[in-house]
């Protein structure tokens, strides 16, 4: 994204924060093929046979984005993280109702690596990873964030440095360390 384009976003982001409601509606077709960029990179690792699409991710998480008032948006980066959380919260919650195994069954071996996220593969179990999520949170809360925009927000190094206030470096060291955790913590749950 352009360092225009990214400040266009963050203006319209205090705006929207301001109560303008016109630049809210401005603020959706800025971002709506980033956010579906997102969506699909969500999607694309979703079990076969999943029922909700692409767009309906989008409108959905955008939904409970113009809903959430007390978020103080502060960039394009920012926006992009909590877009992350909602549009993994959407697919857990949409994993648990669907009743899949908490763990085990037919689940995939879990990957972190950021590349495979554009395969056709069938995704990893996002149950399991999201419990092992947030078991790291409770360990570690800032490096669970660096997954979470990592690996779901697909934010770059820089722009999650920015995110959570610490360096480049520091998001390099919280990203490997927090793999190997959450690799060994899924293969330590117990499978059904």
């Amino acid at each position: 994204m352009s360092q225009l384009l990214s400040q266009q976003v963050t203006k319209l982001l205090s705006a929207w924060r301001g109560g303008d409601e016109i630049a809210q509606d401005r603020l959706f077709r800025v971002v709506y093929s980033d956010l579906r960029r997102l969506a699909h990179r969500y999607m694309a690792n979703e079990r076969p046979g999943q029922t909700l699409q692409t767009t309906a991710l989008v409108n959905e998480a955008y939904l409970r984005l113009v809903d959430i008032t007390q978020v103080q948006w502060q960039d394009r980066a920012h926006f992009f993280a909590v877009a992350a959380r909602v549009m993994r919260r959407i697919l857990v919650d949409g994993a648990r109702a669907r009743g899949y195994q908490k763990r085990g069954g037919d689940a995939e071996n879990i990957t972190l690596n950021e590349e495979l996220l554009v395969t056709n593969r069938p995704g990893p179990d996002l149950v399991a990873l999201d419990d092992a999520l947030t078991a790291l949170a409770e360990v570690d809360h800032r490096k669970s964030q660096v997954v979470e925009l990592r690996f779901f927000g697909g934010l770059n190094t820089d722009e999650i440095a920015e995110v959570l206030g610490v360096s480049s470096d520091t998001v390099l060291r919280d990203w490997k360390t927090a793999k190997v955790w959450l690799l060994r913590e899924i293969r330590r749950q117990p499978h059904s």
